[in-house]
């Protein structure tokens, strides 16, 4: 139960928020409205589906943002939004409107010494707004690739960058690790358009990404639509937080979990900060502010996804359901504080923010994956998305078949006797289902493979309840070499009921629609570890090394 205190000021917080979200065009007067408006896109890291408020007021999570919940609640809720498992193939999506199987992305995230990036001939979302004229400005992480010079932030269509170009590092050394046997590879990773800036070390990096951003909106020239993308840390690994954001969760025993909350809790301030600049800079009645995750969280670092299976890494519903929402005054009256339950994806904010939002033109990427869902979101039209590809990793098989079985009939036909699915249908001219893949077409979703993550985790096939709940972890039954999973995803979003032997027909479509995707995929890119990344052989720094 709550003490006293912490609703206390819970409560203080949703007066703030009440005082401040009321006060609109006061405080040094709201620019006229204007066409195109200014975006601000807000990306947080490994936030769980039940890690914020107004989720986890009703399910047993003691972490509460009042910020993120009066943005959503005066605004448009995803709540059948989907990203990507993990964090590069999500941020791939993002910039790129592609799905990763046209990337060569499927597989991992790029770690810190691969030579490897998000492909020179994809156009990313600030090159495209940029050709609508918009000032464009990245804050926080990168994670797309940096082994030469023209993969850099700055070189992809964001005029000015500060942050950090790998997956992660210590909040407040700005350091990042990697090792791999006994290599050990260590450096700096915090920079300043394409300079290694060190006297931010000690620096708190959630506040860090906060200051940078209210500096660019209360700097920014208005004679050019604004898109700032604030792809904070917060709240990936390692778990640190000032103490003073710990101290409304004392109340929770788990250590682990109490720092992740405060973790949370800044990151939330830091977006109040945000919209606070945004109205004293007279830029908020022109602006369409979007919040997403990035993948599910990872139980094992204290985040939580309850009541929803699996956690990031995995294919389950934790890894890939997001939380997301669309906060704007440009937004209808009518569906402020609604909740929009169309199929929504990661991969159609390229399209929804270019041709919906800013009014520009979709020509000169390559074929797109997303679609335009500016009047989805607006509540006019229904979702044009009927289906989405979670993803197919050809990489990951599972270990009861050869890796080879895709052109072994032979091995395809054990394969197919095995599971009494697709009776009376040429074995071998199905998607291989010991790959992991999983796919989502109206009210279907399949998952094949192994289940669970792409690598080692505690719990990945399961329902993981809130550490503060006091509930255990509830486990699935899995079939010994169980590689097919079929869920009526609308009936049992929770992934509670496998149908896939009641349905041999559905499986057998939806396998032959894997197949069409797999046969349209490109190679998976993921290579091998360069010695010459070092950061000792460059200034003890990660940055290009090619």
């Amino acid at each position: 139960m709550r003490s006293t205190a912490v609703n206390g000021q819970v409560l203080a917080a949703g007066l703030f928020l009440l005082v401040w979200c009321c006060s609109r065009g006061h405080v040094g007067g709201e620019e006229a409205v204007s066409s195109p408006p200014n975006v601000v896109f807000i990306l947080a890291d490994d936030l769980g589906f039940n890690d914020v408020g107004y989720h986890g007021r009703d399910d047993m999570s003691a972490i509460r943002t009042p910020v993120l919940d009066a943005l959503a609640g005066e605004g448009v809720k995803l709540e059948k939004y989907y990203v990507q498992p993990i964090c590069t193939p999500s941020r791939s999506q993002l910039l790129t409107g592609r799905y990763q199987i046209h990337t060569g992305l499927q597989h991992g995230v790029i770690r810190p010494p691969q030579p490897n990036a998000l492909p020179l001939d994809e156009v990313t979302l600030p090159q495209k707004l940029k050709e609508r004229g918009y000032a464009t400005s990245m804050v926080g992480k990168w994670h797309l690739g940096f082994y030469k010079d023209a993969f850099l932030p700055t070189e992809r269509g964001f005029d000015s960058f500060l942050g950090y170009l790998s997956g992660k590092e210590g909040y407040y050394t700005h350091d990042n690790t990697f090792k791999l046997g006994g290599t050990v590879m260590k450096g700096y990773d915090l920079r300043a358009n394409k300079s290694v800036v060190k006297h931010f070390r000690g620096h708190y990096s959630t506040h860090l990404f906060t200051e940078k951003a209210v500096h660019t909106i209360k700097h920014h020239d208005r004679s050019k639509p604004l898109f700032l993308y604030v792809a904070y840390q917060a709240v990936h690994e390692p778990l640190e937080v000032p103490k003073r954001y710990k101290i409304p969760y004392a109340h929770v025993e788990n250590e682990r979990r109490r720092t992740y909350a405060g973790m949370v809790s800044c990151m939330d301030e830091g977006i109040g900060n945000i919209t606070k600049a945004l109205r004293h800079s007279g830029l908020y009645n022109n602006t369409v502010i979007i919040f997403s995750t990035d993948n599910g969280g990872p139980t094992q670092c204290a985040a939580n996804n309850w009541p929803l299976r699996g956690e990031k890494g995995t294919l389950w519903e934790g890894g890939v359901r997001g939380v997301g929402f669309v906060h704007s005054p440009l937004l209808p009256a009518s569906i402020r504080g609604s909740i929009n339950h169309e199929l929504m994806h990661i991969s159609d904010w390229l399209p929804t923010i270019v041709a919906g939002v800013a009014g520009g033109r979709l020509n000169g990427t390559k074929p797109l994956d997303g679609f335009n869902m500016w009047g989805t979101i607006r509540g006019e039209v229904p979702s044009p998305r009927k289906e989405l590809l979670h993803n197919i990793d050809p990489l990951v098989v599972h270990p009861y078949y050869p890796e080879d079985s895709e052109t072994d009939q032979d091995a395809w036909s054990e394969m197919w006797s095995n599971h009494n699915l697709i009776a009376g249908v040429p074995r071998f001219q199905r998607f291989n289902s010991s790959i992991r893949a999983a796919l989502r077409v109206g009210d279907w979703k399949i998952q094949t493979g192994h289940g669970g993550s792409w690598k080692p985790m505690p719990h990945p096939n399961s329902w993981t309840p809130p550490p503060e709940s006091g509930l255990g972890v509830v486990n699935p039954i899995l079939r010994p070499g169980q590689h097919l999973w079929l869920f009526n995803i609308t009936a049992d979003p929770l992934e509670e009921n496998d149908l896939s032997d009641d349905y041999p027909d559905v499986v057998a479509t939806m396998l032959d629609r894997l197949d069409q995707y797999y046969q349209d995929s490109v190679p998976v890119r993921y290579p091998s570890w360069d010695p010459s990344a070092n950061p000792a052989l460059h200034g003890g720094a990660w940055g290009p090394w090619e």
